[in-house]
């Protein structure tokens, strides 16, 4: 668990140094070439090859931290190719040309290869190794990064409880979401958001304060850290 007064003091020492860009660029190449969950698994090992699906960054100021790629992603190496991606871009008011620029947008999903599937053909939950082993020093590496998206309940327990805040027993996504503004006074910010998935369309529904309340104060966050 790190301290946000530590995490402030870190960006403030450490922002866009030649050192920081050096060790982010080292740090993604040994993240592109990780075997850990089929050499040396938590559990059963991933069922295919790993295609590790990060945009680190050493300028951008926004994260968005996701679960882990889907079957589409697994395929093309690119965060967000499918309906999920038009929703969240929808939600956060920018263009495909916007999200993909890693100068202004860094991508870090919780897992960073597609889990495989379950009995149901769902989505399994991200690998419990790609951030045991690789998440800490990566947001330390990124000491410029002020606002996380953070997408999923996966992604939200990990972000709160590493700047210190109290995640539910309960572990709903729901109370996550709405907690929101406790969680936008950090440093950095953090902004909880559902799984832009076609699957959360009824609790779009049942939550219309999220869109009422939370979309706006995303989109203009997003316009502040990433310009029009």
């Amino acid at each position: 668990m790190v301290k946000a007064s530590a995490l402030a003091a870190q960006k403030k020492s450490t922002e866009t140094s030649p050192g920081s860009v050096r060790k982010l660029g080292i740090l993604t190449r040994k993240i592109e070439a990780c075997r850990i969950c089929i050499d040396t698994p938590d559990r059963a090992p991933l069922p295919h090859e790993p295609n590790p699906v990060v945009r680190a960054s050493s300028t951008a100021r926004l994260l968005i931290a996701g679960q882990a790629p889907g079957v589409r992603v697994h395929a093309s190496g690119m965060p967000f190719t499918d309906p999920s991606g038009d929703r969240l871009r929808q939600w956060m008011g920018i263009d495909k040309e916007t999200f993909y620029d890693a100068s202004r947008i860094a991508i870090v999903p919780m897992g960073f290869c597609f889990p495989g599937h379950d009995a149901k053909k769902g989505d399994l939950p991200p690998r419990r190794e790609c951030a045991r082993h690789w998440h800490e020093e990566l947001m330390q590496a990124m000491p410029q990064i002020e606002t996380i998206l953070a997408i999923g309940i996966y992604a939200q327990a990990w972000h709160r409880q590493r700047l210190g805040l109290h995640v539910p027993a309960s572990g709903g996504m729901t109370d996550l979401v709405r907690d929101w503004r406790t969680a936008f006074a950090t440093t950095p910010k953090v902004i909880a958001l559902p799984h832009p998935s076609w699957r959360n369309n009824a609790w779009l529904k049942k939550n219309p304060w999220f869109e009422r309340d939370v979309l706006p104060r995303l989109r203009r966050e997003v316009a502040r850290l990433v310009g029009p």
